[in-house]
């Protein structure tokens, strides 16, 4: 049952050891204020990261190519290395067990868009069907290039959301034509892009019309492959590399490129990256907890501290209790009580406080890589409930030397 004669007798005790309990009860409630803020970062640091990945797919392979640094069988540096269609076709159907989606790309950058008196200079992307879902791409309305659209090499586009308000304000756009360059497009439709405002400022056409239309042939600028996630992490991460590593080694062959040449053949594997990022959040986190923890049993080293000092101002007390006929039990609990009502209150007030800071605080915060910083309101609330188990534990010792105390030698206790 709840005693409050006996919390107010506690309450009246610690008061008597104003200063020794207030800086106790500091160090405590900064243990729980610092781990809380400290995963509240780690929390948003994970976020703002996440975030970035979120722009595009996050088992993406990415290849592009350069000029040649090394002369290699006869043939010398400085060569640009041009990919072709046949170069897709031929890893596409290669790797095709291992891929999810694909694209090659021809892009036009700052590209003349107009519609009607409005004219701007946006990149323009010749694409295949699924970028869109290796973009992460949404669509706002209408649809995006489909297969038959590159067949009969169509002059269709879709644009972004900001490339929308920009030209058509509030129109809609569907079924309207847009100038590029001169040429008319009949806007299909229009995406929205996690990427924000700077990836809606883009159009997407086939990637044979613009081709064509850009006098390309059958040059491309990119290719773009998913690689088909496994279960496991380690796996995933495991064949996206192996499969990188071909696509680079086929690529050189297909060109003749040397081996060790880096420059001449690129290739960016979004998930090796990605593992790479989130072992060194989970480094960064364990850091947290570890300086966080470390705070916390100093506090509770200055629980058991002021616990032995009360012990030892209250050792005439505790005698006449026993003499009284108070049970060692009854002096242990006497004793851990107060423990648990220094660490309690405490953790409670720097749980209180850290997360009212973070609640005010981190809506403020606007970097890119760390996003609405918070923390799992049950992991920092368990975190309290272990922090006053080991308040009550660092009474122990004190309280059992109490219950051990003999009510004749307390009685001469000076």
């Amino acid at each position: 049952m709840f005693d409050i004669e006996r919390w107010q007798e506690i309450f009246e005790t610690l008061s008597k050891n104003k200063l020794r309990t207030f800086l106790t009860g500091l160090s405590v409630a900064s243990g729980i204020f610092i781990l809380v803020i400290l995963l509240g970062f780690s929390k948003g640091i994970e976020n703002g990261v996440k975030s970035e990945f979120e722009r595009d797919a996050t088992n993406l392979i990415t290849v592009w190519t350069g000029v040649t640094t090394k002369g290699y069988k006869g043939l010398n540096p400085g060569r640009y290395i041009q990919m072709k269609n046949d170069n897709f076709n031929v890893i596409s159907q290669k790797y095709e067990d291992n891929i999810e989606y694909e694209t090659s790309l021809y892009s036009i950058w700052g590209a003349e868009i107009s519609y009607k008196n409005e004219t701007v200079n946006y990149q323009v992307r010749g694409a295949m069907p699924g970028h869109q879902f290796i973009e992460n791409a949404d669509m706002e309305s209408g649809r995006f290039v489909n297969q038959a659209d590159l067949e009969d090499t169509r002059k269709v586009a879709v644009i972004g959301r900001k490339l929308k308000q920009d030209l058509f304000k509030d129109e809609d756009p569907i079924n309207k034509s847009i100038s590029i360059y001169g040429m008319n497009f009949k806007v299909i439709g229009v995406f929205i892009d996690p990427g924000g405002e700077r990836e809606e400022q883009q159009a997407y056409i086939p990637l044979t019309t613009s081709q064509k239309v850009f006098g390309a042939g059958d040059n491309i600028r990119n290719m773009l492959f998913t690689v088909k996630m496994s279960d496991n992490f380690d796996e995933a991460v495991a064949l996206s590399q192996n499969m990188a590593n071909a696509v680079e080694n086929e690529l050189k062959l297909m060109h003749t490129v040397s081996p060790d040449d880096t420059s001449a053949v690129r290739v960016f594997n979004t998930l090796d990256k990605a593992k790479q990022i989130y072992s060194l959040i989970a480094t960064i986190q364990a850091v947290f907890w570890f300086v966080g923890i470390g705070t916390i049993i100093a506090g509770i080293v200055g629980v058991g501290n002021i616990m032995l000092i009360i012990v030892k101002e209250r050792t005439k007390e505790i005698g006449i209790r026993k003499a009284l006929g108070a049970l060692p039990m009854s002096i242990v609990g006497m004793i851990l009580q107060e423990a648990v009502f220094v660490t309690m209150f405490a953790g409670l007030f720097g749980l209180i406080f850290g997360l009212g800071l973070l609640e005010l605080v981190g809506p403020q915060i606007e970097s890119d890589f760390i996003k609405y910083p918070q923390v799992n309101f049950n992991i920092a609330l368990t975190t309290v409930f272990l922090l006053v188990f080991a308040g009550a534990l660092a009474g122990f010792i004190p309280a059992y030397r109490a219950a051990k105390i003999k009510p004749i030698v307390a009685l001469r206790d000076e």
